[in-house]
């Protein structure tokens, strides 16, 4: 039995397995003595003989996977195949270091983390040296403060075609109510218009169209306030290119809009709001008959003598701008053209034109003192029926109405030098309004009586009362 032991012990190791004295030695339980009280015995069966060399086997193998790392694995691999003796694992050089960073697992190289540069509260690997960075914007702890001035700036979004009509329409229509130029160039720098900047005189263009007279000359005094310093030349030229291609589509609403169209470009090269060279571009260019009809009108307003300066009132001046004089003098040709023709409607239409509500007194004025120096019946019920009218569609208010007839009394003792009977025709008048509910009770009542002396019975008018 000592001779087969002696034999498995010199035979050659393979597979990283551990001699049979190595692993003797390493135990320390298991010494010579003990195989020598094995031989003395000779109690060794075959049996016993392999389970014993199977359990040695066990025991190597777990210590070879107890290693450290693999790298020292093949290194005392390599000395015990190359016969060198390895490392005392108890021995104190053998030992792995307390604060040792090799992986216990078995796992990975054995190497420490990042190279050593890894880990809290490490600066980085020895040696390491760091360069200048710039400053990242997106950074979290970016200092602005460090970085000098910082500039804030507020982007506006430039307006689509879509967005652009909804938001232009409710200024421009503002406008005509309050009539303040400086005011919708503060809107409109507010607004990023971008390249539909064009657009806006072609809008407010087409409003006016449809509008009266003094929007119109609202709008070319807007255009022209705002040339130089909101809208270019350029972006005139190219609004009233629009207009003149929209022409077909205007006239279904405005059938005179080629004749306002060209007044409106006489007025803008008159303003320097357009160049003086626009016309000329069109010259044998045009083939649609609205758009030559409004550039004819512009060129015979042009052409005439002294017509930029008299461009000035192309649209004539509106509403309550008009001298008083100018006013009366309008509204007595309204009613002296009323008896001629009896056409209500064309005297509404007249009354609306002047576009001065707040002076409608006048006109009842002069309509009842048109009543008083007239003779016959015609004009009174003519006037009746017309001021029924005007009252009845709320162009004439109560209280114009009551200025009209307040201003007749009082002047109606001068009146009665030239019309001795215009106490009576006073009163018949101011009876028949307030038949058709034209004036008020408390107005009838007021009206002045005649002040014509009554005497009595006197000698040799044999009793007779006399007026």
């Amino acid at each position: 039995m000592a001779t087969e032991i002696e034999a498995w012990i010199t035979r050659p190791q393979s597979d990283g397995v551990f001699s049979l004295e190595q692993e003797l030695n390493e135990d320390g339980s298991c010494g010579s003595e003990d195989l020598n009280e094995l031989e003395v015995n000779g109690n060794w069966t075959p049996q016993e003989k392999a389970l014993h060399e199977a359990k040695l086997k066990a025991k190597a193998k777990r210590r070879l996977r107890k290693s450290s790392s693999r790298d020292s694995t093949r290194e005392s691999l390599s000395e015990s195949v190359s016969g060198e003796p390895s490392t005392d694992p108890h021995s104190p050089k053998g030992k792995n270091a307390v604060n040792d960073r090799k992986s216990r697992t078995g796992k990975g190289r054995g190497l420490p983390k990042k190279g050593g540069a890894g880990g809290k509260g490490v600066w980085g690997a020895a040696g390491m040296v760091y360069e200048v960075e710039e400053p990242d914007l997106k950074d979290p702890n970016y200092d602005e403060s460090a970085q000098g001035d910082t500039v804030y700036a507020t982007v506006v979004p430039e307006l689509d075609e879509k967005e652009l009509e909804k938001t232009i329409n409710p200024i421009v229509q503002e406008y005509f109510e309050h009539g303040d130029t400086k005011e919708v160039e503060m809107l409109l720098k507010e607004l990023n218009l971008g390249h539909h900047r064009y657009e806006f005189s072609s809008l407010a263009v087409s409003l006016s169209l449809e509008g009266k007279a003094s929007q119109r000359e609202l709008t070319s005094r807007l255009l022209s306030d705002l040339s130089g310093n909101v809208l270019s030349q350029d972006d005139m030229k190219r609004a009233f290119d629009k207009i003149l291609k929209e022409l077909p589509d205007l006239i279904l609403d405005t059938p005179e809009a080629p004749q306002m169209l060209g007044q409106f470009i006489a007025r803008a090269i008159a303003d320097h709001a357009l160049a003086m060279s626009f016309l000329d571009c069109y010259k044998g260019k045009v083939d649609c008959d609205h758009a030559r009809a409004a550039l004819d009108r512009a060129s015979v307003l042009l052409s005439m003598k002294s017509g930029i300066m008299r461009l000035d009132n192309v649209w004539g001046v509106g509403g309550g701008q008009r001298p008083v004089k100018h006013l009366i003098k309008e509204m007595i040709l309204l009613l002296k053209e009323y008896l001629v023709s009896g056409e209500l409607t064309e005297a509404e239409h007249c009354l609306r034109a002047l576009e001065v509500p707040h002076f409608h007194h006048e006109l009842v004025y002069e309509a009842v003192i048109m009543v008083l120096e007239s003779t016959g019946n015609t004009a009174l019920q003519m006037m009746v029926k017309l001021l029924k009218a005007f009252w009845q569609t709320g162009l004439i208010t109560l209280d114009q109405m009551n200025r009209g007839f307040q201003r007749a009394y009082d002047e109606l003792p001068e009146i009665s030098l030239d019309a001795p009977h215009a106490h009576s025709i006073m009163e018949t008048f101011v009876d028949l309004c307030f038949q058709e509910t034209v004036i008020t009770k408390q107005l009838r009542d007021s009206c002045p009586t005649s002040r014509g002396r009554k005497r009595f019975v006197s000698e040799g008018d044999g009793g007779i009362v006399k007026t």
